[in-house]
């Protein structure tokens, strides 16, 4: 599976951790194929429960909003169906990945992708990066923008440019346009004084 073919996902959500108790609110994400936007998903998702002040100023949701929204269980077994055959990607994915690992455990659904990290991997292509969350890399790597930050569909699209941006660095400092996604996952996990060698290496096996 090609790196420029996947599901870029996120999730906003009632607070840092399923295991104590927080739920999803909002899942956003974008279809890329052959480095092109192809298809999107977003949806807002009741929880059960009120979120507070805090979740509702940081995210922009309201609990008015949520109010009309479908529950989760609904939402995740369509998102469940949306991501079937796909990788995964989503900025800081451990979070995301315990959401979406616990969302679909609720509804016994799974997903036969592999997940990994657009954050892990800014760190090793944009070393000189002043700051490697989002918004910095969106300015970092000159993206376009125009939205609000901590919406899913927005920030996953802006992951998607980011992440675009990245493989064109990749082509263009080492002459290495088809990377796997396999070979992301590596990349993701190696050392930093060590991702000149390995990139070097794949543009010249």
């Amino acid at each position: 599976m090609r790196a420029d073919s996947l599901i870029i996902l996120d999730f906003e959500t009632t607070g840092l951790s399923p295991d104590m108790g927080d739920r999803a609110i909002e899942i956003g994400a974008v279809r890329l194929e052959n480095g092109e936007v192809v298809d999107q998903f977003q949806a807002l998702m009741n929880p059960g429960f009120r979120v507070s002040g805090f979740i509702a100023d940081y995210t922009g949701i309201s609990n008015t909003m949520l109010a009309d929204a479908k529950s989760c269980e609904v939402v995740m077994n369509e998102f469940a169906d949306f991501i079937q055959g796909s990788n995964l990607i989503a900025h800081n994915a451990s979070f995301d990945k315990r959401f979406l690992d616990a969302e679909l455990a609720r509804i016994d659904r799974d997903y036969d992708g592999e997940f990994s990290c657009s954050l892990l991997v800014s760190r090793r292509v944009f070393q000189d990066a002043p700051s490697h969350k989002l918004g910095e890399l969106v300015n970092y790597a000159n993206v376009e923008s125009g939205g609000n930050f901590h919406r899913a569909l927005y920030d996953s699209e802006m992951t998607a440019k980011v992440w675009l941006a990245m493989l064109e660095d990749i082509g263009e400092r080492y002459g290495v346009f088809d990377l796997s996604f396999e070979q992301i996952k590596k990349l993701a996990k190696t050392p930093k004084k060590s991702v000149n060698k390995v990139l070097s290496g794949w543009a010249n096996p």
